[in-house]
């Protein structure tokens, strides 16, 4: 075997070793992305069933349901997370944050499924009375119903 051809050997094997590296971390990141959506993005852009994602805006008034805690299971609570235009039904199981409350900003992390009933395996609340996640506060002013000084309109 020449210099030229072992160089050249060594040379492939190193470009499939990158290409196969390369390849590894996109799949790794591909896995870790957890986008966000408002309930309108969830309707117009219709996200892959069992994809993890975060959905963001406000719990709905009246929309609020908590179920039972039977004997070692957690409690189930249903509620809506509108944008003012469009609502999502959400599923978590758990126990909500101290903040959580009908008309306040909420982001949930979790995954839609194929019924179309969010899945949530996490729920955030906002921590004071002027303070809004800033990925549904730009929901809000996308959709004509965010108030700069005061927050939400009514």
């Amino acid at each position: 075997m020449t210099r030229k051809r072992r160089r050249l050997y060594f040379l492939g094997l190193f470009m499939l070793g990158l290409g196969t590296a390369t390849a590894l971390a996109l799949v790794a990141f591909q896995d870790n992305l957890v986008f966000f959506y408002s309930p309108s993005d969830i309707v117009t852009k219709q996200p892959a069933p069992e994809r993890s994602l975060r959905i963001g805006g406000l719990v709905e008034e009246g929309s609020v349901e908590r179920g039972g805690a039977a004997a070692g299971k957690r409690v189930e609570v249903r509620f809506r997370v509108t944008d003012l235009q469009h609502t999502v039904p959400v599923v978590f199981s758990g126990i909500l944050p101290d903040l959580f409350r009908e008309g306040q900003g909420v982001v949930a992390l979790g995954k839609l499924g194929p019924d179309g009933v969010f899945r949530a395996s996490e729920v955030l609340a906002k921590h004071d009375e002027n303070y809004m996640p800033p990925e549904v506060a730009e929901a809000l002013k996308r959709s004509g119903r965010w108030n700069e000084t005061g927050g939400q309109r009514k």
